[in-house]
């Protein structure tokens, strides 16, 4: 049991070391940031099924991360064009706040229809942080191809 747990943070750890420096990368690049998250949480996604023994949904925890960040994305893009960098970090604040509490409604939803809600460490972990990648480049591609 302490192995599968080591296993899982260091395996969230390194999956975090690799998502930053890819966005570091393609931070400047307006234009390409909300796809670069997309393929960034499809590679979570991927590395959790490759890597994983544990067969269970992460679904729940991707609806909420998409949801979370999604939105997340859109009440900071909005606070910072209102407000510049003060705007966007009340308006990542209160969203965040916000959103957690809707996205726990829909994840507690899904995870309630589930007939198998068996939750592990590494899979809420990879779920969420794929969820939040994708909510995230979703609307950052959506406000570059909008010409924002």
């Amino acid at each position: 049991m302490r192995l599968r747990r080591f296993y899982s943070i260091a395996h969230v750890l390194i999956l975090s070391l690799i998502i930053f420096f890819i966005a570091a990368r393609f931070i400047h690049s307006d234009a390409y940031i909300g796809p670069v998250l997309i393929i960034l949480a499809i590679l979570s996604v991927v590395s959790f099924r490759v890597f994983s023994s544990q067969k269970h949904s992460i679904t729940p925890d991707i609806i909420f991360g998409i949801i979370d960040n999604g939105f997340l994305a859109a009440f900071a893009i909005f606070g910072g064009e209102v407000a510049g960098v003060a705007g966007a970090v009340i308006g990542g604040v209160v969203g965040n706040a916000i959103t957690d509490g809707i996205a726990g409604i829909f994840e507690g939803y899904w995870a309630e229809r589930s007939t198998l809600d068996t939750r592990t460490i590494l899979g809420s972990s990879i779920g969420k942080m794929a969820g939040c990648l994708f909510g995230a480049g979703a609307v950052l591609s959506l406000f570059y191809a909008a010409g924002f």
